[in-house]
């Protein structure tokens, strides 16, 4: 009698069925198959928070083979991922499919290897009852809060509003942060910089202050001043500091860092990072020379930062082999995870060391290519000897003033003879990565130029993905798994926009915020938040119990909802009304922007007594091209080398050469959405046709035929693993509407 074993995704399928051989039947249960249902609570408050569990719609047929599949099987082997999602999905399908105790088996491997499988089926357990009441806990904490306060939004802002948990607590954080920005007043400050010269080369220095004194130049006149002492004076060099420092690498990846690095070094977007990891991880074909399908890297839902043994000692060997002894370290590297990270699995790393990313690369798409080399390398170099660094510090004086520069030269390589860190770009610890000439005290050097220069103090920056992620973590909000949703959640929802790569708050997202601070402060507060996630971590170690913190939450929680809805307070935070140019032509009031199924329309603001409406624009003025201030596209024709400017025609806009009409060069606008092809893994990029259209398309096409109306969502449906697209901002819905009919509201996702 075989087997059976379940996974959650079917790209595993065939790996794994490849590893275990005839004796094990391998199918996929493709995510949840039980949830909370979509139209009601579905939790019984006054019961203990009792969850009421449906089979998810869609999920019949499959339920139903999963279920013949487990009567007929010997033992089941429940393989679903090695995380609290994971192991929910493993309770779900004990329930779903009704097996016998007796006969379940629960396994997890940290990756995709014929090792790692055949040891996880010699030792199962139980499913951890710890680990799925944790995941319960956070299922309905969110459904809760998001099932409760929906309603109160929609009265107090506008209709169809979500709420989130952690998702009002990052727009909180994106709102706080463009507050901080427009609330920044510049100063004034200058600098000085000395352009000197010595016997054995040039030397730039930079204005330090009086003596030993430092002193901030903060206006034209001191600064001035000080320029005119230093007119004809002599330079000469005070003291020269040596130092021999080492600079160890860093560890290896978690999924914080590993999105916050490859967002900076990649220019990658989380969804795209975690889209690809997720592919890395499940397996990719890599011809017979290399074996088949393999798993690339380990699972990629952590924030431990351990390593196995066996991982450990297989970088030794390599490093040893390809780069000498004398680029391992004396004694191994051990990494301290942090205090609230989950130790279930390691850091991210690859499977086999031996697979070189370079060795592989005509097996993988562009984007996996990268990420693989990247993980790669960072795990690798996190193994290596420390990089030894002859660092350079001098003081110049002249006129009573001093003057200070700084360098540094690689002595040896160490780790950075492979991996270079994102905070080396600009050398290390604020060191200009120059080499200085010789320089000896009391040496006496000539100015060249005495550089005064202006600056002024600027805002914080906007969060970009990096910063948030980094944020997120550092303040304990969410967690790996929870990331990259948080960040799809509030961009879908409409409270956060993306402009260029930085995060901007809508006007709907500093409003709902304003309120939310106002009414929920507990919801919004950033340690409440961090407590909670603490709570969950406490329910999945056992320290505490799923009902005493649902009842520690909702007493708090039900008081100021109750509040909320009892209070009169006179404060608007409706959205504003945004008025045209347009009058009606039935009442003559000025029409007002409203939006509906299809976009945004003109409307008479006197509704219902009157329903006028028309198509925005319909009835403006339109000015001559030649009137319109020229907008440059930042881009080159390609056929005359003249700037690109943006145009105006019937159907929306596009870019033309500027030297028209000698040269009538013209293509579209398009944008790269951050999301790979579903059908060659290339860019898929965002055009405009008829009408003023949008539509998405691949960047190779003609020679890829990828279009469609609806913006892909770079994952795939975990009912039959087609690519999923977003409908109309709001639904995740599968390409094979007919054949499958998955389809999932965007803010009522899980982990």
């Amino acid at each position: 009698m075989a087997n059976l074993l379940i996974v959650e995704s079917p790209s595993k399928v065939s790996t794994i069925k490849s590893y275990l051989g005839s004796g094990y039947k391998v199918l996929a249960s493709k995510g949840h198959v039980r949830d909370l249902p979509k139209s009601t609570l579905g939790v019984d408050i006054d019961n203990d928070f009792e969850p009421k569990y449906i089979n998810i719609r869609g999920k019949g047929d499959l339920i139903k083979e999963l279920k013949k599949e487990a009567k007929s099987a010997g033992k089941v082997f429940l393989a679903t991922d090695p995380d609290r999602e994971g192991e929910a999905i493993s309770w779900h399908l004990v329930k779903a499919l009704d097996i016998p105790a007796e006969k379940i088996k629960r396994v997890t491997f940290n990756e995709l290897t014929k090792t790692a499988i055949k040891a996880a089926i010699k030792n199962p357990r139980d499913i951890d009852m710890d680990i799925v009441n944790a995941q319960q806990a956070r299922r309905i904490l969110d459904r809760i809060v998001g099932y409760k306060l929906s309603p109160y939004l929609w009265k107090r802002v506008k209709s169809g509003l979500s709420a989130g948990r952690v998702q009002s607590v990052a727009t909180r954080i994106i709102v706080e942060r463009e507050d901080e920005i427009r609330e920044f007043i510049p100063k004034e400050y200058w600098t000085i910089e000395a352009e000197l010269k010595s016997g054995s080369g040039a030397v730039v220095a930079k204005f330090y202050g009086k003596g030993s004194e430092k002193t901030e130049l903060v206006s034209e006149g001191e600064t001035m001043a000080i320029v005119r002492e230093l007119d004809g004076k002599e330079f000469t060099v005070k003291s020269v500091k040596k130092a021999v420092r080492q600079k160890n690498p860093a560890p290896p990846f978690t999924t914080s860092t590993m999105q916050q690095e490859a967002s900076r070094k990649l220019g990658f977007q989380s969804q795209r990072i975690m889209k690809v990891a997720q592919e890395l991880y499940e397996g990719i074909n890599l011809g017979s020379e290399h074996g088949g399908v393999h798993g690339l890297i380990t699972y990629m839902r952590t924030d431990s930062l351990r390593v196995s043994d066996e991982a450990a000692e297989a970088a030794r060997e390599y490093i040893t082999s390809k780069f000498g002894g004398e680029y391992y370290p004396s004694a191994r590297r051990v990494y301290k995870t942090k205090a609230n990270a989950q130790d279930a699995h390691e850091a991210i790393r690859p499977s086999d060391i031996a697979l070189e990313p370079d060795m592989i690369k005509s097996r993988l798409t562009n984007d996996q290519y990268k990420l693989y080399k990247l993980i790669w390398s960072r795990f690798l170099a996190s193994q290596m000897a420390s990089a030894v660094i002859d660092t350079i510090n001098a003081d110049i004086t002249a006129a009573g003033f001093t003057f200070h520069t700084s360098g540094y030269s690689i002595k040896f390589p160490g780790y950075k003879s492979l991996y270079e860190d994102s905070d080396d770009d600009n050398g290390s610890d604020g060191d200009k990565k120059t080499q200085l000439p010789k320089l000896t005290e009391g040496e006496v050097l000539s100015a060249s130029a005495i550089l005064p220069e202006q600056h002024f103090t600027e805002p914080p920056p906007r969060y970009n993905e990096a910063s948030l992620i980094k944020f997120l973590e550092e303040k304990g909000i969410g967690r790996p798994s929870t990331y990259t949703p948080i960040i799809t959640t509030i961009i879908a929802r409409g409270y956060v926009k993306r402009e260029s790569k930085s995060f901007v708050p809508t006007q709907l997202g500093e409003i709902t915020t304003r309120l939310m601070v106002a009414k929920f402060p507990n919801i919004v507060d950033y340690r409440f938040t961090a407590n909670m996630e603490d709570q969950l971590d406490a329910i999945e170690s056992g320290d505490d119990t799923l009902l005493s913190v649902l009842r520690e939450f909702y007493g708090d929680f039900a008081e100021s909802l109750e509040s909320a809805l009892s209070d009169t307070d006179s404060e608007s935070y409706e959205m504003p009304v945004e008025k045209t140019d347009m009058v009606c032509d039935k009442c003559g009031s000025i029409m007002v922007v409203k939006e509906g199924r299809f976009g945004k329309f003109a409307a008479c603001p006197n509704y219902p007594g009157c329903k006028n409406t028309k198509p925005l624009n319909s009835n403006q003025d339109e000015k001559k091209e030649e009137e319109k201030p020229v907008q440059e596209s930042g881009e080159k024709c390609e056929k005359c080398g003249s700037n690109m400017v943006v145009r105006s025609g019937r159907y929306g806009s596009f870019l033309a050469c500027a030297n028209y009409p000698s040269c009538k060069n013209t293509k579209q606008i398009t944008k790269d959405i951050g999301v790979a092809c579903p059908k060659c893994g290339a860019r898929v990029i965002q055009k405009h046709g008829r009408n003023k259209s949008v539509f998405y398309s691949c960047e190779r096409y003609p020679d890829c035929d990828f279009s469609s109306w609806d913006m892909p969502a770079g994952e795939n449906c975990p009912d039959c693993g087609a690519p999923l697209f977003i409908k109309k901002g709001k639904n995740l819905a599968c390409c094979k509407s007919e054949g499958c009919g998955f389809k999932k509201e965007i803010e009522e996702r899980n982990e």
